[in-house]
């Protein structure tokens, strides 16, 4: 089977985003409990380059975790594979003269259809944060 010698591009770009923030925390380690849904991938997979995480208000400091799931129930830790995770610091209050800390986690990596990326976090917060995949593209 001959190798394909060309490069592929997103045709379409993805919904990607979480509609409800997480504000309670999951010390688990393995993808179970409750997660946050960033993005689910295409039929025919999802390219995703990066994450961007942005308070939502004022927060402490908490892990936040992201796991590549298979597309089955996250409470079996086998269907979740952690991949990446970043600290994001506390923020007292969003101000209407100082800019909020937009935190850009590059995973460059590629669903495989139905697949979903899941996040968490290792603290509660009180008003959870924006996670989104803002570049990312079904093909």
């Amino acid at each position: 089977m001959a190798a394909n010698t060309q490069p592929i591009s997103p045709i379409a770009p993805a919904e990607s985003w979480n509609t409800t923030p997480l504000v309670g925390a999951n010390t688990a380690l393995d993808g179970t409990g409750t997660v946050g849904t960033i993005i689910t991938a295409g039929p025919n997979g999802t390219r995703v380059p990066r994450v961007r995480i942005v308070h939502r208000g004022a927060n402490v400091a908490t892990v936040l975790r992201i796991f590549e799931n298979n597309g089955l129930t996250n409470a079996t830790p086998g269907n979740n594979n952690l991949i990446a995770e970043i600290t994001i610091a506390t923020v007292a209050a969003l101000s209407q003269v100082a800019a909020p800390i937009f935190y850009d986690l590059w995973l460059n990596i590629i669903l495989k259809p139905g697949y979903k990326l899941l996040y968490t976090i290792g603290t509660a917060v009180a008003t959870g944060h924006s996670v989104s995949a803002p570049d990312a593209g079904d093909y």
